[in-house]
């Protein structure tokens, strides 16, 4: 897991811009704490972060390879968990290696065939490929968008990086916004290869770009394509079973010290019971990890979305799996601290964030790299499987718009109503929404004699694997990698992603709950409180601590108003929300507290230009 950046250029030699390169490598100095390393060759210029995961001497990048025909040099990120079986392939072909690292069986996977190495990889990657014979470039990232990456084409050629901070980080890249892309900000739509920021697009996942002389071309490798179930019930239960211990397998290798995210819910307990038996068999213990707040457990209230707290549940199954276990466990305090704020932003290089389910995921993910660099996630199993709330809910359902927005509107309001009343109408967000899931929906297949009713839930998990799960999977991954953590997603491997969309929603539900299938699948190596458990999102705090520490942060913000926010942000709204009585009367406050401060640390932080017209 590391951090990539390059500079193509085909008019200008780029060995005379070691500075410039230089500064977008170490933007991704987080994701790559361990070492560092940069190529230049006359039009190519690449920049590497490396977190040393697997052959620790031997992995440095770029790397490259000498061909009679010109230079061949890489820079990866991510990991292939199938190196072994390519590399065995490789070696019968002819190739020899010299490091035991999966980057070097990507490259000569590349010499041997070309683009055509994404459909062989199984695992989460994004890389670039800088093809001296040819004079080109060549970005691949994964199947489900796992690893981030973006680029940004110029006048003569194209700037990537594993984050928009890498290309903002050359002068030729204007941290510029424009109102399509507050659009997109505000929305959560996830439209594919959007990048909020102008001129800088996401390689799409499952796709390859290249560039050349001629400019940009695409091609899809991989997408979620609409197939036949034949498979019975028990049929799809043993396979998905047997999936999930060849994937949990394959993502436990690493030379380095690992563990799991254990939240007491279906998925991660799943995950982590499937590991500590895989290791167990070896003689080792898994280490898990949970998060937890200050008092909550004592003080828990039940509402809409959470019924139980996590803690009991989690000792549950670290008790029956054996675990060595850990709570880490947060005040309100350092849940609103205006440090950790600035840092999940500058993580995420937008304020897209979670409220105070940002700041404990990032406090989470920097307390573990303390004694963990790699770890294992149950991260879209809700997605995959069918696991979510709006899965069930019939308004959600029958809704001509984005399922999650029926479902989070519910719950905590509009987002965007802390903007600005003249601003909202030049956006138009609504009409944007609308114009997007038609989009979205346009090309899923239906098939022969599908129902309406399975046709509407395919849709909706299509919508969930295509949109939503992506806005996670980033979420995480930038989270993560700013305290130099690899977080690995079983749940995300495509054979498992395939197989279980396209089984009818009247199988992944044959209980009448969610997520039926992964529950029977893993039900030996779960405790009966799990088995039994009702869904529950990801932990949120309610200690009224951390609402009134926003309240008093907003009224600082609001004794500057000359503060570039209030170009944004709607002042007497944010008024009100800040001089409420405590606790904080509705969701819908508390996220609009979280919301105009995190635009205000955005504008601080990257001094934007917006530009609406």
């Amino acid at each position: 897991m590391c951090g990539i950046t390059g500079w193509i250029s085909f008019d200008r030699d780029l060995r005379s811009e070691a500075a410039t390169l230089d500064a977008m490598t170490e933007t991704m100095s987080c994701r790559g704490p361990d070492d560092r390393g940069t190529w230049v060759q006359g039009h190519a210029a690449l920049g590497h972060r490396r977190l040393a995961i697997i052959d620790l001497p031997g992995g440095r990048q770029p790397m490259s390879a000498e061909t009679p025909h010109g230079t061949v040099a890489l820079v990866y990120s991510g990991e292939t968990y199938n190196f072994g079986e390519l590399r065995r392939e490789l070696s019968g072909r002819g190739h020899r290696f010299t490091t035991d690292s999966d980057t070097e069986v990507v490259l000569r996977g590349y010499l041997e065939w070309g683009d055509r190495i994404a459909e062989r990889l199984n695992g989460m990657y994004a890389f670039a490929v800088w093809d001296g014979r040819r004079d080109q470039l060549v970005m691949i990232r994964d199947r489900m968008g796992i690893k981030p990456f973006y680029y940004r084409p110029t006048a003569d050629g194209v700037l990537f990086g594993s984050e928009p901070k890498a290309i903002l980080a050359n002068p030729l890249a204007p941290a510029r916004i424009t109102a399509d892309g507050l659009r997109e900000l505000f929305t959560m739509v996830k439209t594919p290869g959007h990048a909020v920021w102008d001129g800088i697009a996401e390689v799409e996942p499952g796709t390859v770009v290249t560039v050349d002389r001629a400019g940009t071309h695409r091609r899809v490798y991989w997408q979620l394509e609409t197939r036949p179930h034949t498979d019975d019930r028990d049929t799809t239960i043993a396979t998905v079973r047997s999936l999930l211990d060849d994937i949990v397998r394959r993502q436990l290798i690493a030379d380095v010290p690992r563990c799991t995210l254990l939240s007491g819910g279906l998925d991660s307990s799943a995950m982590t019971a499937i590991a500590a038996r895989q290791l167990g068999a070896h003689g080792e213990k898994v280490r898990s990890f949970a998060v937890d707040f200050v008092g909550q457990t004592d003080r828990f209230v039940a509402d809409e979305l959470r019924g139980t707290p996590d803690t009991p549940f989690v000792h549950d199954v670290a008790r029956t799996a054996h675990t060595d276990h850990q709570d880490i466990v947060l005040d309100a305090q350092a849940l609103a601290d205006p440090d950790i704020r600035a840092k999940v932003i500058r993580a995420r290089d937008l304020p897209t964030g979670f409220g105070d389910m940002d700041a404990s995921l990032y406090l989470l993910f920097r307390a573990i790299r303390d004694q963990s660099t790699v770890a294992l996630s149950g991260e879209s199993a809700d997605e995959v499987f069918g696991g979510y709330l709006q899965f069930f809910d019939e308004e959600a359902r029958r809704g001509e718009t984005f399922p999650w927005l029926v479902h989070f509107g519910r719950h905590f309001g509009d987002d965007a109503e802390v903007l600005r009343p003249d601003l909202l109408t030049t956006l138009d967000l609504d009409g944007y929404v609308a114009d997007s899931y038609r989009s979205a929906i346009a090309p899923i297949r239906r098939l022969d004699g599908e129902s309406d009713f399975e046709y509407r839930m395919r849709r909706i998990c299509n919508l969930h694997l295509t949109r939503f799960v992506r806005v996670l999977l980033d979420r995480k991954d930038r989270a993560s990698m700013a305290v130099g953590l690899e977080v690995r997603v079983p749940f995300c491997d495509h054979r498992l992603v395939e197989y279980v969309y396209n089984t009818p929603w009247a199988l992944k539900s044959f209980d009448g709950r969610e997520k039926s299938l992964l529950r029977e699948a893993t039900a030996d190596v779960l405790p009966q409180s799990v088995y039994d458990r009702v869904k529950s999102p990801y932990p949120s705090t309610q200690d009224p601590k951390y609402a009134a520490a926003l309240q008093d942060q907003a009224r600082e913000l609001l004794a500057n108003p000359s503060h570039p926010v209030f170009d944004l942000v709607d002042r007497d709204r944010l008024h009100r929300f800040a001089h409420r009585e405590l606790p904080v009367h509705t969701q819908a406050d508390r996220r609009g507290l979280e919301r105009a401060l995190d635009l205000a640390v955005w504008l601080d932080l990257y001094r934007p230009e917006i530009q609406l017209a």
